[in-house]
């Protein structure tokens, strides 16, 4: 299927889930908004996008403190179907609706698919509390929304890799949703959504079409820049230390360097 058919779809599945999905991010949203819809596509194509994901040895490995994950933006490098239900969350139509559930107007979807794209996580593999970077490649419009899209079949809770949030911060009590197939999360990012993935526990893939959402303006207006900064777990005192420091050095260094040091390559080359 290409990618209009794919957005149709969504525009299909969206409509029914509307009224609920608006009355979930609005019971949310004083703290961190968030949808859920399960059963987004047909079973048979969710199926499908899954079985459509590289191997890892052709995907980039994330490893170190903060993570561990491998990620892939160049999408044309893939199977199709991956760049083609990629992109149909970035449908006009998908786009309104999305705007219509969470009341946030004038979103725009990522066509460099910054720090977007596919993930796909293996066992032990994490990802620790952290805040995404609050702009686009360019910084010039403000990461707003965080939709992600699971697609491996028969994947259970006590599996792990679990979307996190933690709306009192992480010594606060955490929310925990389910990464079931066929799922997709659409979160708020903002100076207080930290979020995280559980450590999987079971070896086998666990797959994720993400994408971003920004807008001209912060859904905090006190809001500023900031790179993705980490924070350790409550139990890893020592870890929260070094991650707080990283965190602090690097957006020193991204103020003082507003492009970066290193030139990023996460990101769809077209």
């Amino acid at each position: 299927m290409n990618r209009n058919e794919i957005a149709e779809l969504l525009k299909v599945r969206l409509e029914r889930a509307l009224q609920d999905a608006s009355k979930q991010f609005a019971e949310n949203e004083p703290y961190i908004g968030y949808f859920v819809v399960d059963d987004l596509l047909p079973d048979n194509l969710a199926r499908n996008i899954y079985s459509a994901f590289p191997n890892s040895n052709s995907m980039k490995l994330n490893k170190t403190l903060r993570e561990y994950k491998y990620i892939a933006a160049q999408l044309d490098n893939y199977n199709q179907l991956i760049e083609e239900v990629t992109f149909a969350f970035h449908s006009e139509e998908v786009v309104c609706l999305i705007e219509k559930i969470t009341g946030i107007l004038n979103l725009k979807a990522d066509s460099n698919l910054y720090a977007g794209g596919i993930s796909m996580m293996g066992k032990d593999h994490y990802l620790n509390p952290h805040l995404d970077n609050s702009h686009d490649k360019n910084r010039e419009n403000w990461r707003v929304l965080n939709l992600l899209y699971y697609v491996s079949p028969d994947w259970k809770i006590e599996d792990g890799g679990n979307l996190e949030l933690w709306p009192s911060g992480i010594t606060g009590k955490q929310i925990t949703l389910e990464s079931k197939f066929n799922r997709l999360i659409v979160m708020a990012t903002h100076d207080k959504s930290w979020h995280s993935v559980s450590p999987i526990t079971i070896d086998k893939k666990r797959c994720c079409v993400s994408n971003y959402y920004f807008s001209e303006k912060p859904l905090n207006i006190n809001d500023k820049f900031h790179i993705t900064a980490f924070r350790g777990r409550p139990e890893q005192k020592v870890k929260d230390v070094f991650l707080r420091c990283d965190a602090f050095l690097r957006n020193t260094i991204r103020k003082a360097f507003p492009k970066g040091v290193k030139k990023t390559d996460h990101y769809y080359k077209k």
